[in-house]
């Protein structure tokens, strides 16, 4: 025979699956459950404890236990940056990835803090700088309603970015088009960009701004932007919580040995 709490979890992992509640809808207070006669304190914490094992709900302070979006954004790779979505219209990347998962937004679930900072190590390495050299450092933490799904901070030299609104901490996107746009109009248009990902445990920190459940991990993402000349006018790091990106590329595939052929 289950035990009480196993019991009550799994009514309430059949709730969660059948729709009675929606992603992002917090679970009842455990108190809640108790006066409803669902079982003790220990048994209500017991069952909410397993069901943010099997993933389906997330924890924390202040916000409760909350129903996990179970179908991951779209992280687009090649396509989140088609200079037609920000240049010509309105769609900085994290929308992009919005749009094309066919979820709202709001622009202010983007917020941000600026400030000049002496540059980490692989940031001067990225920018070619001497140690000591100071950075603008644009750090984003992006929601999606109430639930963080990660953080970007983008790194810049002050000569690129001095006087636009890359080093305005208003919430939001810098602007029509974003940061790449500011970029554009300063005269560093964007042409390539390098990118590398890394699979690793959440900090401590990262763990409570990102609301992680137990044991979740991360994907942080190193992104380096280049003009067409190769001045690198950005390095970026993200963190992202692995269970609510799936990522997506769809590019041409290189034929170097037929491409060799035409350039001799």
């Amino acid at each position: 025979m289950a035990s009480k709490w196993r019991e009550l979890a799994d009514k309430l992992a059949e709730q969660i699956r059948r729709g009675d509640y929606a992603p992002g809808q917090r679970l009842p207070h455990i108190r809640e459950l108790v006066d409803a006669g669902e079982g003790s304190k220990a048994t209500v914490h017991a069952a909410y404890k397993a069901l943010e094992a099997e993933g389906l709900v997330t924890s924390s302070r202040g916000h409760g236990t909350i129903v996990r979006q179970q179908v991951p954004l779209k992280r687009l790779g090649i396509a989140r940056y088609d200079k037609a979505k920000w240049r010509d219209g309105d769609e900085v990347a994290f929308i992009a990835d919005r749009v094309a998962s066919g979820r709202t937004y709001r622009r202010n679930e983007q917020t941000q803090t600026v400030s000049r900072v002496v540059a980490p190590p692989e940031v001067a390495a990225a920018h070619g700088l001497p140690e000591g050299a100071e950075v603008y450092a644009r750090a984003r933490l992006v929601k999606e309603g109430d639930q963080p799904t990660h953080t970007l901070t983008s790194y810049y030299r002050p000569e690129h970015v001095e006087g636009t609104r890359l080093v305005d901490p208003a919430p939001g996107p810098a602007g029509r088009g974003g940061g790449f746009r500011v970029l554009y109009d300063a005269g560093y248009e964007i042409d390539h960009m390098k990118e590398q990902l890394f699979a690793r445990a959440a900090t401590p920190a990262e763990v409570k701004q990102l609301q992680l459940p137990p044991g979740e991990p991360v994907v942080e993402l190193h992104r380096t932007t280049y003009t067409a000349d190769g001045t690198v006018v950005e390095f970026a790091i993200g963190v992202h919580a692995a269970s609510r990106f799936a990522w997506e590329y769809d590019f041409k595939v290189p034929d170097s040995a037929r491409d060799g052929e035409g350039q001799q």
